[in-house]
C-alpha cells in the first residue's frame, strides 16, 4: 500500500507559497500572469520533449512520475523482519507453507519470490529471475527520472526563447510607448515561468524519482537475498547476519526487535 509523501507536497507548496507571498507583497499577482509567456514555455516545453522521446515513454514517465508524491509503507527493517519470519516457518513447516505467505504479501515481488521458493525453484534460477526484474524496474525508473531531468532542462530554454521573443516584439514596436510595457513583461515573465518549472517542479522532481529508484531496488535486492537463503535451508540466524548488509546500524537493531515481537 502507498501513502502520500508529505515532504514532496511540504516542498511544492512552501516554495510557491513563498513566491506568492513575495509577489502578494509587491505588485500584486496579476501582473504576474500572462497567458502567452506560459503558452510558450509549457508548449515549447513539451513539444521539445516528444521531439526527444516517444510517444510511449513520455507517458511511462507521468505514471513513474506519481512516485514522487507516494511511497510504500513497508521499510526496509520492516522486510527484513518478514523474510526471517517466512525462513523460520518454512524451517518448521517446510516451504510448501511459504504459499499462504504468497496471499498475505501486499508487495507483488515478494509475492512473486515466495511463490518460486513454495514450488521449489532452484536457487539459481530464483536469482536469475529476480535479478531480472529488478533490472527492468531499474530501466524503467531511470527513463522516467531522465525526462523528468530534460524536462528541467527544456523549460529555462524555451523561457529563453519566449524572451527573446518579447525583445523582438519589444524593437519592433519602439515607436508606440504603450507597446514597450506588454513585451517587456512578455520577455520577463517567460524567463520566470521556465526558471520556476525547472527548479521547483521538474528537477526536485527528477531527484526524488532517483532517490525512490534506489531505495526500492535495496529492498527488492533484500528479498532477493533473503528467498534465496530461505530456499538454500540457511539458518535463520545465519540469514539474518547476512541481510544486516542492507542495513543501516539503527535499522538492524529495529528489524531484530520487530522480530522478536
Amino acid at each position: 500500500m502507498k501513502t502520500l509523501d508529505l515532504a514532496t507536497f511540504l516542498g511544492i507548496i512552501g516554495a510557491f507559497g513563498l513566491m506568492g507571498y513575495a509577489i502578494m507583497s509587491g505588485s500584486g499577482l496579476e501582473v504576474f500572469i500572462d497567458y502567452q509567456a506560459l503558452f510558450v514555455v509549457t508548449g515549447g516545453t513539451f513539444g521539445a520533449l516528444l521531439v526527444h522521446y516517444p510517444l510511449r515513454d513520455v507517458a511511462n514517465a507521468f505514471s513513474v512520475g506519481k512516485n514522487a508524491f507516494l511511497y510504500r509503507e513497508a521499510a526496509p527493517n520492516e522486510v527484513m523482519a518478514m523474510l526471517l519470519d517466512y525462513a523460520t516457518r518454512a524451517r518448521k513447516e517446510g516451504l510448501l507453507a511459504l504459499e499462504q505467505a504468497t496471499n498475505e504479501a501486499s508487495d507483488n515481488f515478494l509475492a512473486k519470490g515466495l511463490q518460486m521458493a513454495a514450488d521449489g525453484y532452484e536457487p539459481d534460477v530464483l536469482r536469475d529471475t529476480l535479478d531480472r526484474e529488478i533490472e527492468y524496474i531499474e530501466d524503467r525508473h531511470e527513463k522516467g527520472a531522465e525526462i523528468f531531468s530534460s524536462l528541467g532542462m527544456y523549460a529555462p530554454a524555451m523561457g529563453m526563447v519566449g524572451t527573446l521573443i518579447g525583445l523582438v516584439q519589444m524593437l519592433q514596436t519602439l515607436e508606440d510607448p504603450s507597446t514597450i510595457g506588454p513585451a517587456m513583461a512578455m520577455a520577463l515573465l517567460t524567463t520566470l515561468y521556465g526558471s520556476v518549472m525547472a527548479n521547483v517542479i521538474f528537477i526536485p522532481m527528477s531527484g526524488k524519482l532517483k532517490n525512490k529508484s534506489k531505495a526500492e531496488v535495496l529492498k527488492k535486492s533484500l528479498v532477493l537475498e533473503g528467498m534465496k537463503s530461505i530456499l538454500l535451508g540457511e539458518n535463520p540466524r545465519i540469514m539474518e547476519q547476512k541481510l544486516h548488509a542492507f542495513l543501516a546500524p539503527k535499522q538492524r537493531e529495529s528489524a531484530s526487535n520487530k522480530r522478536k515481537r
